[in-house]
């Protein structure tokens, strides 16, 4: 294997086409028809009905919730989500410091303040550390299943019935996955999953909410619609049905297209998160094989969605760097081998150490507030790739083993 060339000097890629590249969705008959029924229906509803009502109780119900509500974006979702506990100014949000921004970002609408908590060894919020953070102004914990690996939500979930915290759950990676038998979604007292781009379930965009909590569901009505929604779902006994007619002023509604695609995709979440197993065994039985490169390890009593698969590079094993490393496995055809840079420690951007530019509450304050070790280790160690879920696709996930196989050959230090 040593006297292999490389592609990237001069060598022979193992995939020399565009079969690489990870295509999703797959736009099936099934999803055009639909889109064209929709399209002879309606192009825009100011209810709960159609398309919305059929997918939000489709989504509830899955997830074992009382209520669902559609967004235009898992963003709105999680904004309306801390819009509906009325935070104030000084309030405490709970947050992991390594997710993509959006999982925090809405916090800054509402004026309070988010405290961040390094992860551990998944990528995953420490519940450890949770303990340590929380005080008097603690009002909810937020937690991200990144990269669809879910938290360790026994734990977490019994921090917050201790200190009466509620629990919020970004699930944007993790349609799907479970922990300990029960689904992600399910465990807090609401969730937010995002609907966009390469999601597991996409409309293109798009968000939906779940929850049991009346309040909770009702504050997130009010937040993101008004007119015909509002009427049709605040009761009208209570004073919030005096503003039916604005509800808060904002229209976060979802656009009924992209809803139908992904009410689509929906009905196969358990075949396709099946298949993306087996393909997930395949990479897993080829890194084996390899000493330097792991696939990031859940906790045990976890079902994951694999909306990314994480190799985890021991650095000291290779003699390159990881960027060298991730552009090789690029050259052999494996192109979508990636270094996460959206998706980072969050103490590395600019809005948190200063909010103010933008939003003037916070004056002159740094919301980054310590060091981050386990995230700053963990986002420089690793390259993720997608999960093929169909079958057809297992040929290319044999691909991109063999690449990993090749590429950590060549650069493995030889003691």
């Amino acid at each position: 294997m040593k006297s292999e060339k490389l592609a990237i000097n001069g060598g022979s890629p193992i995939i020399q086409d565009d079969s690489g590249k990870f295509i999703h969705p797959i736009v099936t008959p099934q999803i055009e028809k639909a889109v064209i029924e929709q399209m002879h229906s309606t192009l825009s509803i100011y209810d709960r009905s159609g398309i919305f009502k059929d997918f939000e109780d489709a989504f509830a119900e899955y997830h074992g919730k009382k209520h669902g509500l559609v967004t235009s974006s898992g963003t709105t979702a999680l904004w309306s989500l801390y819009d509906s506990i009325n935070l104030k100014k000084d309030d405490e949000i709970i947050c992991p410091i390594y997710t993509f921004h959006a999982t925090v970002n809405p916090i800054l609408q509402t004026s309070a303040k988010p405290i961040f908590v390094d992860c551990d060894k998944t990528g995953n919020i420490d519940p450890e550390r949770i303990a340590q953070k929380i005080n008097e102004k603690t009002k909810a914990i937020m937690i991200t299943h990144m990269w669809g690996y879910p938290c360790k939500m026994d734990n977490i979930k019994a921090l917050s019935k201790k200190y009466g915290l509620y629990l919020f759950e970004d699930c944007s990676h993790a349609h799907g996955a479970s922990y300990q038998s029960k689904k992600l979604g399910s465990w807090g007292d609401a969730a937010a999953f995002s609907l966009q781009g390469n999601k597991i379930i996409t409309g293109g965009e798009g968000g939906i909410i779940i929850t049991d909590n009346n309040e909770i569901y009702k504050n997130c009505v009010l937040h993101g619609h008004f007119g015909k929604r509002t009427k049709q779902e605040i009761d009208p006994n209570t004073e919030d049905f005096k503003y039916a007619v604005t509800g808060k002023g904002l229209k976060l509604r979802a656009h009924p297209l992209a809803i139908r695609i992904a009410h689509e995709q929906f009905k196969s979440l358990d075949d396709i998160n099946r298949q993306k197993n087996e393909h997930v065994e395949i990479i897993r039985d080829y890194v084996s094989n390899i000493n330097g490169i792991e696939l990031n390890q859940g906790y045990a009593d976890s079902v994951n969605s694999w909306y990314a698969l994480i190799l985890k590079l021991d650095k000291e094993k290779f003699n390159c760097d990881i960027e060298l490393f991730c552009k090789s496995l690029n050259a052999e055809g494996g192109v979508e081998f990636d270094i996460p840079n959206a998706t980072s420690p969050l103490d590395t951007l600019e809005l948190y150490k200063k909010p103010s530019h933008f939003f003037k509450n916070y004056k002159d304050e740094n919301l980054v507030d310590g060091e981050y070790p386990m995230s700053k280790k963990f986002s420089q160690s690793i390259i993720k790739m997608p999960v093929w879920y169909r079958k057809e696709d297992t040929a290319i996930v044999e691909n991109y083993g063999k690449i990993l196989n090749k590429v950590a050959k060549i650069y493995e230090k030889v003691n």
